[in-house]
């Protein structure tokens, strides 16, 4: 038993002792590393951060009915260019009976009111030809004129005093003046029955169109149809959020009302997106933006920064700030859809064909930097190097080495 032992276990040390042998002897005879050079090269370095968003129209135009009701038709599509003035879509008016029964009464008392507004102008009319409101001044300033003849008479016969006449003589004046302005009160006052008359009318027109607007949707005045719903803009149609047989409801003062479609002018797009706080602060208005649209592959689109948000949103825990450019249309007739997801590069900082070495060789101690030279067969030195711009894969040389140098690769 024991000598079995004994056997195995100086197996086991025989089968170790040549395993190892074997390893010491392959690393003994292994190739030694070589490593690769390269030369600095001149590049453009673009310093850059990325907003990410979509593509939205400038301005978005909800077209609401003048009425409420239910959408009859829909004349248009999704798509669809329209003109300002054409028809979107018709309601089919569904008054209640409430308001009916208001029109209509008020249609008959706007009636009775202008009856009896022209039956006073015709008896004003009346008073004026036979002049029955100026009659008594008239009569007064005949009487005034008479005595007034008669005193002159007693005047020039020296029966009365020059006194006594200018009383008589100033009371014709008074006389003449008091039936001059009866009848500018009488002509004045036709006028104001002319004028009730006309007000009167209107309000009656007023309480018709009203009646015939609840009942059939447009006026007897108007060409415009109510419930036929127009564009306001020129544009396309993006949406059509309510479909034929869905109630609306009119805009007014308490009411945005339903919306019957949008347009928008897709010749004017906005990029939208959201940059990070470490960022915004690098950003300024006029910046060039280099578009990428994740639905039309292999192109990129040019845009103007144009806002950055002053105020910033917190999401997942990290401050973002909105920013927005303005897309410059495509000459090659790609069209941009709205709602689009983009990303947006913000060119922050550039340089034009510069010596660079890759971010890979730069060695880092502290607050140094350096990339090893090579300085014979497999032989490198560290050398200090001054270090520009960096876009993560080139860096910017700014002193330490120059174009003929050979940078060993590190391999990472």
């Amino acid at each position: 038993m024991k000598r079995g032992c004994l056997f195995a276990v100086v197996a086991v040390l025989l089968a170790a002792t040549g395993g190892l042998g074997f390893y010491f002897y392959n690393q003994s005879n292994k190739d030694p590393e070589v490593y690769e050079v390269e030369k600095p090269q001149l590049s453009d370095i673009l310093k850059k951060t990325v907003a990410t968003g979509s593509i939205k129209p400038r301005q978005e135009i909800m077209i609401k009915p003048q009425v409420s009701g239910v959408v009859e038709e829909r004349f248009v599509e999704e798509g669809m260019m329209v003109k300002k003035g054409q028809q979107i879509a018709r309601i089919k008016l569904v008054p209640s009976e409430v308001n009916i029964n208001s029109a209509q009464s008020s249609v008959e008392l706007a009636r009775l009111r202008l009856q009896e507004a022209e039956r006073e102008l015709a008896r004003q009319r009346t008073v004026n030809t036979q002049q029955l409101d100026v009659e008594a001044a008239r009569v007064n300033f005949e009487n005034a004129k008479l005595e007034e003849d008669r005193q002159r008479r007693l005047l020039d016969e020296g029966v009365i005093s020059q006194q006594e006449y200018n009383r008589f003589k100033v009371d014709l004046e008074i006389r003449k003046a008091e039936l001059e302005n009866a009848r500018l009160i009488s002509g004045n006052s036709l006028k104001q029955f002319e004028t009730n008359v006309e007000v009167a009318r209107q309000e009656l027109n007023a309480a018709i169109n009203n009646l015939q607007l609840l009942r059939e949707g447009r006026t007897r005045n108007s060409n415009q149809v109510a419930n036929i719903v127009t564009s306001t803009v020129d544009g396309m149609i993006l949406d059509l959020p309510v479909e034929e047989g869905a109630s609306v409801i009119e805009r007014n003062n308490f009411n945005e009302g339903t919306s019957i479609a949008i347009i928008a002018d897709m010749n004017n797009l906005i990029f939208e997106g959201k940059v990070d706080e470490a960022d915004v602060g690098k950003l300024r208005e006029g910046m060039p933006l280099k578009l990428t649209v994740g639905a039309i592959e292999g192109k990129v689109f040019d845009a103007i920064l144009e806002f950055i948000s002053p105020k910033g949103v917190e999401e997942e825990g990290v401050v973002k700030f909105e920013v927005r450019a303005a897309i410059q249309q495509p000459t090659d007739g790609t069209f941009l859809r709205a709602g689009y997801s983009a990303n947006g590069d913000i060119i922050l900082d550039r340089r034009v064909k510069v010596l660079s070495v890759k971010e890979r060789d730069v060695l880092y101690e502290k607050d140094t930097t350096y990339v090893e030279i090579k300085t014979g067969d497999q032989q490198f030195e560290k050398k200090i190097v001054q270090l520009g711009l960096s876009d993560g894969l080139q860096v910017e040389l700014l002193g330490g080495v120059d174009s003929t140098a050979q940078v060993k690769v590190q391999k990472k």
